[in-house]
């Protein structure tokens, strides 16, 4: 479904997704996307095809169908001497898509990433900028931990702290 077949939000439920829409533009203007589409292709040169550029369609764009997500998962569960997640390379539907997302998030649980940091289906399936703000800080908060566990290459994405003072 498509920003242009929804209704439009009001009241407070339009305030969130504003305030989640400048989120992402924050993570953005902190080059964080960009350090997410560096490592998501330093890790899968060769396996999968490269993220152009990282802006928010690319990425969504790139990572809709759930398979790089599953590739990078089990690159990192494969570090590890753990099992593969199992998804499907050829994704016809939305729901073998939404199928290899959770697959990621399982292998996430697997790799020991705090369930906090796993995202919702809809987050990347709609790629609404400020739901999608929700998969960027999965993949960010993965490459942390990550490097925590001496995974190459390194993740080189910094930590930003926001204060909210609305």
């Amino acid at each position: 479904m498509s920003e242009n077949t929804r209704a439009k939000k009001s009241g407070i439920g339009a305030e969130i997704d504003r305030k989640l829409e400048e989120r992402y533009d924050q993570e953005e203007a902190a080059g964080v996307t960009n350090a997410i589409m560096i490592w998501l292709n330093a890790v899968l040169q060769g396996e999968h095809d490269s993220i152009p550029n990282s802006s928010q369609k690319e990425l969504h764009r790139c990572l809709k169908d759930g398979v790089l997500l599953c590739k990078l998962i089990n690159k990192l569960l494969a570090s590890e001497g753990k099992g593969k997640v199992s998804f499907q390379k050829k994704v016809a539907s939305p729901f073998v898509a939404m199928g290899n997302m959770e697959s990621f998030n399982k292998g996430c649980l697997e790799y020991q990433l705090s369930k906090e940091f796993l995202f919702q289906s809809t987050d990347l399936w709609e790629g609404r900028k400020g739901p999608f703000l929700n998969v960027v800080n999965c993949i960010h908060s993965l490459g942390f931990h990550a490097n925590s566990k001496g995974f190459q290459p390194t993740y080189t994405g910094e930590q930003t702290k926001y204060l909210d003072l609305e």
